[in-house]
């Protein structure tokens, strides 16, 4: 076992403490600007809104270019209205554009809008949600469930203070009603979907956790998020006896984690998490966890440890299968003390990523991050200017 916690007294001593804005900057891009990967994609247009869904082939990692959202076929759909009605969804509602409008569908708000969902958000496959040129926020009840689909993308909203619901009917894809059980209050839950994108979306102050990837979900890129003033943020796994999320392949790449995140940064279960180029505003209790021999390959992050607790990782019952476990730290940055313990089983196997070359990407210096994620959460667009 490899730890980067065995550091001298004399280098501890010499690791200063870095001081960060607490708020992402949202400024409009520039050219002198630098952008990560995913963002040079598409930010340096100054018509991005006549363009909207070339965001769609912007998207690296394990979700691949999300080619099947864009092009001939798409109906575009702009939300006009920010009531809801969970069985009865009226033209010009988001839970409208989401279960009734069939097909590949481009979601967009004409106007800033506060939106309280009566029950959880049943998205349809082959949908985009893009809140670019608007405040969109999901705001204090049920939020999104992605369940049994592929072929999403969640774009640029805020989604926060999310309740939990009781059991319940509500609309679904295709328009059909179905019957969902009782959930905890998640922003976002994945559920036995697959090629998944979350991307420049503010999650903050939900009852449970901000995003949940379970029960068989795999192929997910969440990116560009901005998550902070939360216990629980985000879980890859539903739970130890669900062995099917050994298949799970989530990359979680170029997100702003904190002020105010406790654990959780992800929490992985069985399956492969590549965590690389975030930036760690500190932690609670831990950054990187997991339990049930997952593999997580953690690279070119930077951590910035609070006083006090310097471990980045957590590994429930590691002694138990110690000889399974593959938590691996490459070019990682540790600031103010911070360490990361490694376990690799004995072979490097459970810690590479295999992306195909529409899923690689290249991965940016660990001390530029400061820079590549400050554009992190939802983007200040505007159609008279770049985002």
């Amino acid at each position: 076992m490899a730890s980067s916690c065995f550091l001298t007294l004399a280098l501890a001593i010499a690791l200063t403490t870095t001081t960060l804005l607490l708020c992402p900057t949202t400024t409009l891009a520039k050219r002198s600007e630098e952008l990560n990967v995913i963002d040079s994609c598409w930010r340096w247009d100054p018509h991005w809104h006549k363009h909207r869904d070339h965001l769609a082939s912007c998207s690296v990692g394990f979700a691949g270019k999300m080619l099947n959202n864009m092009g001939g076929g798409v109906t575009q759909y702009k939300v006009t209205d920010p009531s809801d009605d969970a069985l009865n969804p009226q033209p010009g509602t988001l839970r409208y554009g989401v279960t009734q409008v069939k097909g590949k569908v481009w979601i967009t708000f004409r106007k800033d809008m506060k939106i309280k969902l009566e029950k959880p958000l049943l998205l349809s496959g082959f949908t985009a949600i893009d809140g670019r040129g608007a405040d969109v926020d999901i705001i204090g009840g049920a939020c999104i469930t992605v369940q049994k689909v592929n072929n999403v993308i969640i774009h640029g909203l805020r989604i926060h203070n999310c309740k939990s619901q009781p059991a319940g009917d509500v609309m679904g894809p295709d328009g059909n009603i179905q019957h969902l059980g009782p959930v905890d209050g998640d922003a976002i839950r994945v559920v036995s979907a697959s090629k998944v994108w979350l991307d420049h979306n503010t999650l903050y102050s939900c009852q449970d956790g901000l995003i949940d990837v379970t029960l068989g979900s795999s192929n997910v890129t969440i990116s560009n998020n901005w998550f902070r003033d939360q216990n629980k943020v985000m879980l890859l796994g539903h739970d130890d006896e669900y062995v099917r999320d050994r298949n799970m392949k989530v990359t979680v790449v170029f997100n702003r984690f904190g002020p105010n995140c406790r654990q959780r940064m992800p929490r992985v279960r069985h399956g492969y998490a590549h965590v690389v180029n975030n930036l760690y505003q500190g932690w609670g209790l831990y950054a990187i966890g997991g339990s049930m021999n997952p593999s997580v390959t953690s690279q070119a992050n930077l951590f910035i440890a609070p006083e006090g607790k310097k471990e980045v990782t957590w590994k429930k019952n590691y002694q138990d299968g110690m000889s399974r476990w593959n938590f691996k730290s490459v070019k990682d940055v540790f600031e103010n003390g911070a360490c990361f313990d490694e376990t690799t089983g004995g072979d490097d196997s459970g810690v590479d990523q295999h992306y195909t070359r529409e899923e690689a990407f290249p991965v940016a210096d660990a001390k530029s991050l400061t820079s590549l994620t400050k554009g992190s959460g939802v983007l200040k667009c505007s159609e008279r200017s770049r985002c």
